[in-house]
């Protein structure tokens, strides 16, 4: 049986930072405000010049150096974004030629902040299968292009970035398992409401942005992600206290925090970059993994959960051994 390993990762963020206190020049909010509500300080903001593929390309390179290996020998390339650079080609393939790879299977996945899981459950099963044996899976976003700055509901959660890991097929034991889930009945309650076939007519106007209606994702994202964390251990025949490390999509401390007190984990060891990297949905949870590795935190032989929550609604999780 053929396992699928982390075998490097990287991240990217731009150098813009964008603090509560600009954001208090811009909108009727203040920094206590934000805070209390989402645990966040500041997020990175794209430069002018500074696109999807741009963030995505500098975090596979750190990814691809620390697993040590060739870029040519990847063999599948998955990017988990809904701000892509362009209707088409996707993002994986514009990434694809900077890398200077060709043939694999590239392709874009769109399950907002729960992106990065699905491409990670995707991945393995290709690996799984013997359909690839080395796989780059990022998650990248520019959502300050989607965001209406008058808007003080959205306008202080999001920010840019980009994570990245390579996946290789292994004899030891790496992603232990995958849950992804959505049902688009919530659609109303996280959503860009136009697109290129339906309102592409609004695209000129000032309705491309995304609306929240943050009370009810609070709600349903709790107790959803409170689902998953069950449906994980239990697939697994696992208890809470097997878990060394919680990787959670980075939305909100709130949330993350009811997330660990499900999972009957300490804070300690619960990966949290939300405060200064905003909400970067497909982005979130490979920034936080790959800053907790390189740090030391997490480690060889370590297991983890990282779980997400986003706009379908979609949601997921991914349990696998460092």
């Amino acid at each position: 049986m053929k396992y699928s390993k982390i075998t490097g990762t990287g991240s990217y963020l731009p150098e813009k930072i964008l603090t509560n206190a600009d954001l208090e020049k811009i909108v009727d909010t203040t920094s206590e405000w934000i805070v209390s509500r989402t645990g966040i300080e500041e997020r990175r903001i794209a430069g002018d010049n500074e696109f999807t593929c741009d963030l995505a390309e500098a975090a596979a390179r750190n990814a691809i150096s620390a697993a040590n290996i060739n870029a040519k020998d990847i063999d599948l390339i998955i990017v988990a974004t809904t701000t892509p650079d362009r209707i088409f080609p996707s993002t994986a393939c514009l990434l694809q030629e900077r890398l200077g790879i060709h043939g694999c299977a590239a392709f874009d996945v769109q399950a907002v902040c729960t992106g990065f899981v699905y491409g990670m459950g995707i991945a393995e099963k290709f690996i799984r299968t013997g359909s690839a044996k080395r796989a780059l899976i990022v998650g990248a976003e520019t959502l300050s292009r989607i965001i209406d700055w008058r808007d003080r509901s959205t306008c202080v959660l999001f920010g840019d970035g980009a994570g990245a890991v390579i996946l290789e097929a292994s004899d030891s034991e790496g992603i232990i398992s995958s849950h992804l889930h959505a049902d688009g009945k919530y659609k109303e309650l996280l959503t860009v409401p136009v697109g290129v076939s339906s309102g592409h007519e609004k695209l000129k106007q000032t309705e491309a942005y995304i609306q929240m209606q943050g009370n009810e994702v609070f709600r349903v994202a709790v107790n959803t992600l409170g689902r998953i964390v069950d449906e994980t251990l239990a697939a697994n025949n696992m208890k809470k206290s097997d878990i060394t490390w919680l990787v959670p999509h980075q939305a909100n401390i709130r949330i993350i925090n009811a997330t660990a007190k499900k999972l009957g984990i300490s804070t300690d060891h619960v990966v949290v970059t939300v405060n200064k990297h905003g909400n970067t949905s497909a982005a979130s949870i490979p920034l936080a993994f790959d800053e907790a590795v390189r740090d030391g935190r997490i480690k060889r032989g370590d297991t983890v959960m990282m779980e997400a929550f986003g706009g379908g609604f979609t949601w997921g999780s991914v349990l696998l051994k460092y």
